[in-house]
């Protein structure tokens, strides 16, 4: 379960995307790059980013440390930035921040790092394991840092919580987005991958990642009546895409063979 910090400073916006995630020093003396609940995408992008980033780093994946972290809506007032100072005060409560990771640098295809292709499959399936669109050429959500590939930025997975309509229909499709995945000219055989990282996630593991999301996360809305209901949905849909036969494989494995 992540660690509860309080934030004691903003130190500096992130303008990237649409989100302004920030750096944010906490009362642990740690930075953190938090994102924020009154940014446009609202909780539902936390969520995301909080089940993903911890079932990446269940399955040995370099996410960075995930933290919930308190925010009080007088941080506000010291910020010029009128736009920070309103996307603060929507935010009071409880975000996520990732470890800050100083002196990183974005992965880039021709920069001349090499990711080890079986990484690169375990990434590609681990994002078709969760429908995350967001990690391609124009927007790779990683990072290089001491030599290694670090995984960030998670909160466009997962989307089927948008609407939760059809989700067991769903849970058995493949994820035809793979093959714009930065990582997928790289990577060695999927079903390798597969072979490595399924066994490792269970309904048990799921549901204590799931036990982490704060509450106030996971309003009611229709069919999923409270928190509890929301937990299961998740849990439910995610062990729905494991079942064999998986179809995500197949389609990241003839991407792979195509590109």
């Amino acid at each position: 379960m992540s660690r509860l910090v309080t934030a004691t400073r903003y130190v500096a916006p992130l303008r990237e995307g649409g989100s302004l995630p920030a750096i944010v020093e906490a009362d642990d003396d740690g930075l953190y790059v938090v994102k924020f609940r009154g940014a446009g995408h609202g909780t539902k992008a936390l969520v995301a980013e909080l089940v993903a980033g911890e079932i990446g780093r269940a399955l040995g994946l370099l996410v960075p440390e995930l933290v919930l972290v308190d925010l009080d809506p007088a941080l506000a007032s010291a910020e010029p930035d009128s736009e920070i100072r309103d996307l603060l005060d929507r935010s009071a409560g409880l975000n996520v921040g990732l470890d800050f990771l100083p002196g990183a640098l974005g992965f880039d295809p021709a920069a001349g790092f090499v990711p080890d292709p079986d990484l690169a499959a375990d990434v590609v399936w681990f994002d078709a394991l969760l429908t995350n669109v967001d990690r391609t050429a124009r927007n790779t959500n990683l990072l290089v840092w001491h030599r290694r590939l670090w995984l960030i930025d998670h909160g466009s997975a997962l989307y089927i919580h948008h609407t939760w309509r059809d989700a067991i229909v769903h849970a058995g499709r493949p994820f035809p987005q793979s093959r714009d995945h930065v990582l997928l000219p790289y990577a060695s055989a999927i079903r390798d991958a597969d072979e490595r990282l399924a066994p490792r996630l269970d309904r048990a593991l799921l549901a204590s990642i799931l036990a982490g999301v704060p509450d106030e996360w996971l309003p009611a809305e229709p069919g999923l009546p409270d928190a509890a209901a929301h937990r299961r949905a998740y849990v439910d849909y995610i062990e729905r895409r494991l079942a064999a036969p998986r179809a995500f494989v197949e389609e990241a494995d003839r991407g792979r063979l195509a590109a």
